[in-house]
């Protein structure tokens, strides 16, 4: 019996010295328990670790940059409306894209609020009027969107500046996706509306529907 006892001790210590405690964190790889040749992983493979030296290249790095014109996958922004505002001539398109036909609505529309509110409040202010946070701390050039001037502005014009920046405003690109630009476009119209609107623009159609009642 003291040999029952003495081999259950010994799994135990085994199995914890293997698989350790529950929540360990591990620093090394996990143990192989097969060979290679019977399980190949993916750690097997050719291939060059980050930071590693690689023979191959004359600089010796293994980290390289892309090729140049190299597209991530699902980045191809083959659409000039949808990807760069533009219509077939060239110019500034106005109206929302093709591809989007169908999708602008009140989900559109607060999913573009969503995104007014983290990257566009902060200078032009919760109403789109110039009067965000950076005014306080000397910021004066922050134009309004109620201004004349950007209300008639084509919507392509606009996304091209969420996307390249202009003057003193940095570029989005690599924050706002295509897609949100516009979302933040139609929310940009939302406001503008709510700015120029009349009472004799809320129909009871209009009110149940923004309220949600039947």
């Amino acid at each position: 019996m003291r040999h029952v006892y003495l081999i259950t001790l010994f799994v135990c210590v085994l199995t914890v010295s293997v698989l350790g405690f529950r929540e360990t964190k591990f620093t090394a790889p996990p143990l192989d328990v097969f060979p290679e040749w019977i399980f190949p992983g993916m750690k097997y493979q050719p291939k060059l670790r980050p930071q590693s030296e690689s023979a191959f290249f004359a600089d010796g790095r293994a980290d390289r940059m892309p090729v140049p014109r190299t597209v991530a996958r699902g980045m191809l922004r083959d659409d000039d409306h949808l990807h760069h505002g533009k219509n077939a001539a060239g110019a500034f398109a106005a109206g929302f894209p093709a591809v989007l036909a169908g999708k602008v609505d009140l989900d559109f529309i607060r999913r573009g609020q969503g995104q007014f509110q983290i990257y566009c409040t902060p200078c032009h202010g919760v109403l789109g009027d110039g009067n965000g946070i950076t005014k306080k701390y000397g910021m004066g050039a922050t134009p309004t969107f109620h201004d004349p001037r950007i209300r008639t502005m084509p919507e392509g014009e606009i996304y091209n500046t969420i996307a390249n920046g202009k003057n003193t405003m940095q570029g989005y690109a690599d924050k706002i996706a295509p897609e949100d630009r516009w979302a933040v476009i139609a929310y940009v119209r939302a406001l503008q509306r709510a700015q120029q609107g009349v009472a004799a623009d809320v129909t009871d159609a209009t009110a149940k529907q923004t309220l949600g009642l039947p």
